[in-house]
């Protein structure tokens, strides 16, 4: 399929995990890509794995600086004269700690990338999105935005405030047709879970990764980056303000410790 094809995509945290799925995917697709990161050696590696599928450029920044944001989408729209898709995937998981042992600098730090950088993005991209009357917009959340036990707090806070500014921003945006949707990812090995299945692995309990999802697995980046493609495409024409799980199950049932074997 090449249902991106003369299309311009931005792409958050496409420096690794689903944020690179997705951009390879668009790719294929296509679409020409801005990848976006603050590791300038993953959006490299990144860039390296496009170079024969798509026309891409990078860009390392913080995604919670609005300047650097507004300078970005100002070079995007001078280099490539629109803006089809936007993918809102960068995200930080910070520290498991219990309520009272919270630091509320690192609550500032994660609302800022995880929430604030979205809210960014939109603001300055889809003015071009609805003065062309078309554009996407997903953005990663996660089940940890849905229901406690898949995050630490502030994690958990922010992947529920991007439900909801997805569903705000769909508000706002659809009576000139731009579409926001949401993504919400159950356990998927990536750079920001890694010392999640690094620690199962080294303590001989790899084989409780995903045992609470009804599919009994945990996903892969691949798996999340067709629903976000889905959600970025005309197939999906008729569908925003939507938050999707994508989690093999696990939001669908009580899901409490000891249920599932």
């Amino acid at each position: 399929m090449m249902r991106f094809k003369k299309r311009v995509a931005i792409v958050t945290g496409a420096g690794s995990g689903i944020g690179r799925a997705v951009s390879q995917r668009l790719a294929r697709e296509g679409a020409t890509v801005v990848l976006v990161d603050q590791s300038e050696a993953g959006l490299l590696e990144t860039q390296g794995i496009l170079a024969n599928t798509a026309v891409s450029q990078f860009r390392v920044m913080d995604v919670s600086d609005e300047s650097a944001v507004s300078a970005l989408v100002a070079d995007v729209i001078e280099t490539h004269g629109q803006i089809d898709v936007l993918c809102n995937n960068a995200g930080i998981a910070g520290q498991h700690l219990p309520i009272t042992d919270q630091d509320p600098a690192q609550w500032e730090r994660i609302l800022g990338v995880n929430l604030i950088g979205p809210m960014l993005f939109i603001k300055h991209v889809a003015p071009h999105m609805q003065a062309r009357r078309q554009g996407a917009i997903v953005n990663t959340a996660s089940v940890a935005g849905i229901r406690s036990g898949a995050g630490g707090n502030a994690y958990s806070a922010s992947k529920a405030g991007v439900i909801n500014l997805t569903k705000t921003a769909a508000c706002d945006l659809g009576g000139d047709n731009v579409r926001v949707n949401a993504v919400c990812p159950g356990l998927v090995e990536t750079g920001m879970t890694q010392p999640i299945f690094d620690y199962a692995r080294a303590n001989e309990k790899a084989h409780k990764l995903g045992a609470r999802c009804e599919l009994r697995r945990y996903g892969a980046a691949e798996e999340i980056a067709a629903a976000i493609l889905f959600l970025a495409s005309d197939d999906a024409s008729f569908i925003t303000g939507q938050a999707l799980p994508v989690d093999g199950g696990n939001t669908a049932s009580l899901n409490l410790p000891g249920m599932k074997v």
